[in-house]
């Protein structure tokens, strides 16, 4: 198994990921070839699979890691934990490579663009900011909400990236779309619960 060189730009290490011959690659093997950057890296993987269009129960399955990884950065850890079990289930490469090339082209102009900015958004207590953020965001994703997983994979996503590159303005981004995607949750869960009422109302006069 590689490693992966700490300078080497992330967008290099999801494409060879994704151009790994191998059928299957494990959450423990994917921590070894992100190095020093393993916990932002998997919640980076982890919220872009789960923003792929998966089989309904999808994203509560690659959710799961989310809700394990985020709350460690409340705890001010630097490299992630997840059980034994968790680290040796394998991951089928063709749910990888069906977003990765993807992410990496995207990935590479935001590198070419980004630069350590705002750095005391990623202190210990902005750590533990982002931590809690992405905790929340883990909490609906494994929900099974109907399309309701895109905004809040798209904020876990952003939030990572920010922790891999240290990018202060990525912080904010990813907090602008984690707030807009709690906005729209609420909005919608209060249309729903005024549907119901109206037709509780409807049934009761009728």
């Amino acid at each position: 198994m590689l490693l992966s060189d700490r300078h080497q730009p992330l967008s290099e290490v999801l494409q060879e990921i994704a151009e790994t011959p191998s059928e299957r690659i494990s959450v423990n093997e994917l921590s070894a070839r992100f190095g020093g950057r393993a916990l932002g890296a998997l919640l980076l993987v982890f919220g872009v699979l789960c923003l792929l269009p998966l089989p309904p129960g999808g994203t509560t399955i690659f959710g799961l890691p989310l809700l394990l990884l985020a709350p460690q950065l409340m705890l001010g850890a630097q490299a992630p934990w997840l059980p034994q079990r968790l680290r040796h289930r394998p991951i089928e490469l063709d749910d990888l490579r069906a977003g990765l090339p993807k992410v990496a082209r995207w990935l590479k102009r935001i590198e070419a663009l980004s630069r350590p900015r705002l750095t005391f958004l990623f202190g210990g207590v902005g750590q533990r900011v982002i931590g809690f953020v992405c905790t929340l965001l883990a909490v609906v994703l494994i929900l099974p909400i109907p399309l309701g997983n895109l905004l809040p994979a798209a904020a876990v996503c952003v939030l990572a990236l920010s922790l891999v590159q240290r990018g202060g303005l990525l912080a904010l981004l990813g907090y602008a779309v984690a707030l807009t995607s709690a906005s729209v949750l609420v909005l919608a869960a209060s249309l729903i619960i005024s549907v119901f009422q109206h037709a509780r109302t409807l049934i009761g006069a009728a």
